[in-house]
């Protein structure tokens, strides 16, 4: 467990052997070598909200980030060189929520509109040449997403409706080809939050103000449920023999002792390490 306490603490990865995470309102993203009672290590201060970051192929201090209004490079200690800002619109507040690298080396990221306003949200897919293509619209405040060791399948959760959506995806391509509803947990379970499969390929789902981390079988079976001591667990990763829990202070009246610790516990369930984002032509 950290000593720290963030705001609102998500995207949790591992990656080389240490954990990845951000804390998400102040745009700030950390990095804990080992697997617990690490010295969190600052690498990314935006300024700005940052929903989520994947390691650029081949640069250990590179980065993609979906930050503000948009997605963008941005080295270690350094400021965004954008790909795309689709979100700066006006007379909408939005930002980027959270995202991932899939198998082939694409990034995926949500956005939402800051109150949460029904439908303002998208998901987008930045493939290795930096181009960015909005896939889905409509959606309230999409996290996740978590795809299978194949690409073929993406897990996506719409916070605000308490859902879990599964999708086909193209692999080559990325294109999205079909949909269908995976989970929706009863409301008092908890809101959907971040997510990832493991090397089983079950899913694990931080359970927003439910205080659980909820595993599913691929046939959407209720596998386990893992109490947290704190409400508002936000995402969840695997790495050298532990599980992490990122947890938030974000909206609590009165934020316990453990709001917003990053939560550690040794584990037998594995999970492949952050996928690397392909590499883009300089900007």
């Amino acid at each position: 467990m950290t000593s720290a306490r963030y705001q609102l603490g998500e995207g949790a990865r591992w990656w080389e052997g240490g954990l990845l995470y951000v804390d998400l309102l102040r745009g700030d993203l950390y990095r804990c070598r080992g697997a617990s009672d690490g010295v969190p290590e600052p690498l990314l201060g935006l300024g700005m909200p940052l929903g989520a970051v994947a390691p650029v192929a081949g640069s250990g201090t590179e980065w993609v980030v979906a930050a503000g209004d948009g997605i963008a490079l941005c080295a270690t200690g350094g400021r965004p060189r954008w790909l795309a800002r689709p979100e700066r619109r006006t007379g909408r507040a939005m930002r980027m929520n959270d995202g991932v690298c899939d198998p082939a080396g694409r990034f995926w990221a949500g956005s939402m509109e800051r109150g949460a306003a029904a439908g303002a949200g998208s998901l987008y897919r930045v493939d290795p040449d930096g181009s960015v293509h909005r896939v889905l619209d409509g959606l309230t405040v999409p996290n996740g997403p978590a795809f299978t060791a194949d690409g073929t399948r993406m897990y996506l959760a719409d916070s605000a409706l308490g859902t879990i959506t599964r999708h086909t995806v193209d692999p080559v391509t990325g294109a999205l080809t079909g949909s269908e509803p995976f989970a929706a947990p009863a409301p008092h379970e908890g809101r959907p939050d971040g997510m990832t499969v493991d090397d089983e390929g079950h899913l694990w789902v931080a359970l927003w103000g439910g205080g659980q981390v909820r595993c599913y079988s691929a046939d959407a079976d209720v596998l386990r449920t893992l109490s947290v001591p704190t409400p508002h667990p936000s995402s969840v990763a695997f790495g050298g023999g532990s599980m992490f829990v990122t947890t938030a202070r974000h909206r609590l009246e009165r934020p316990g002792p453990l709001a917003g610790a990053v939560l550690v516990g040794a584990t037998p369930v594995s999970a492949p390490p952050a996928r690397a984002f392909g590499r883009v032509p300089p900007v």
